[in-house]
């Protein structure tokens, strides 16, 4: 084979074209497939039944929490390690990737010993009426926990590129922090930070793994979309389960289209 001949790129294009077929696009056009068959009463009544109401504001009330929160937690963080050298900054900056290394399972299992009535904290809690395990403020806890890296893992290295002159420039002309941050910082950074809070969202609403340790799996309380569908599976109940599927893909697929609208509009470096 001749090193210009086009085939080894065709090969390549056909494999990551396959790849994307089987993992994706199928699994897709099964779960919308699957809830077309049930029919459109069953579909109706299945996104108006009161689990699936609940399930739908319990994960958008985790997403709508854990993402402003992240958003400044990312900023501060990201303005904290990138505008001021101190002892224990690589610490600091190694600190948030625990729960890139953290297993989502064993996270949400030490807030439940933490926060739960296994420990001492939480019983103190729970006798002055406050409970957040197996309840939403577990749940809204842990997805803050385990989305807490992404604004601030984009924000880092962003911020360490464009360097501090541009604010220090404005600092001589007499600007004041706040007006420095949103004239200067916040312009040069606002396409990470939508970034940030587009995969942010995205993680919120499908996370399992320390949802279902600090849930509880009570129904019309506790369960999100994704805790909801294992369950509605588990009861055999496939049309319902494929149905709370769908409409979590509809937000991932929502997710995106969002993402790639971001990285077209974004001006180029």
């Amino acid at each position: 084979m001749r090193p210009d001949s086009p085939w080894p790129r065709r090969l390549l294009i056909a494999a990551g074209l396959l790849a994307a077929l089987l993992l994706l696009v199928l699994p897709l056009s099964l779960i919308f497939t699957r809830v077309i068959v049930g029919g459109w009463t069953a579909l109706v009544q299945n996104l108006g039944s009161s689990d699936m109401r609940a399930a739908i504001g319990l994960t958008l009330l985790a997403a709508v929490i854990s993402v402003p929160v992240n958003l400044v937690f990312g900023v501060l963080l990201a303005w904290c390690v990138t505008r001021y050298d101190f002892r224990g900054r690589r610490v600091l900056i190694a600190l948030v990737d625990i729960p890139y290394a953290t297993s989502p399972v064993v996270a949400g299992l030490c807030y439940l010993v933490v926060y739960g009535l296994e420990g001492a904290f939480g019983r103190w809690l729970n006798g002055h009426g406050v409970q957040l395990m197996f309840a939403w403020p577990g749940i809204v806890m842990v997805t803050i926990f385990v989305t807490s890296p992404f604004v601030a893992r984009i924000l880092i290295p962003l911020m360490q590129a464009q360097g501090p002159e541009e604010e220090q420039a404005a600092l001589t002309l007499g600007a004041g922090g706040w007006q420095i941050f949103r004239r200067v910082t916040l312009p040069n950074i606002k396409w990470g930070l939508l970034y940030g809070a587009v995969i942010t969202n995205a993680r919120a609403v499908g996370e399992f793994g320390a949802v279902s340790v600090v849930a509880g799996a009570i129904r019309g309380k506790t369960l999100t979309l994704p805790l909801l569908i294992e369950q509605l599976n588990d009861d055999y109940k496939t049309v319902a389960a494929f149905t709370a599927a769908a409409l979590l893909a509809c937000m991932a697929l929502l997710t995106l289209v969002v993402k790639t609208i971001m990285e077209r509009q974004r001006p180029p470096l």
